[in-house]
């Protein structure tokens, strides 16, 4: 009935990690670009996780 009781499932907290992690690259892309890439690099590591969860 109420969504907000609704506990979230361990992919929508990794898929919500990864899009916040792929936002904070790319605004670091913009003045540090060895910042961007590890967290670029941090991201695809929660990609690979997120793919494990679906397999």
């Amino acid at each position: 009935m109420f969504g907000f009781f609704k506990k979230k499932s361990k992919k929508d907290i990794l898929n919500a990690k990864y899009k916040k992690l792929l936002e904070e690259s790319y605004n670091l892309s913009h003045s540090d670009r060895k910042a961007s890439d590890l967290k670029r690099a941090e991201a695809d590591d929660v990609l690979k996780e997120i793919d494990a969860l679906t397999e």
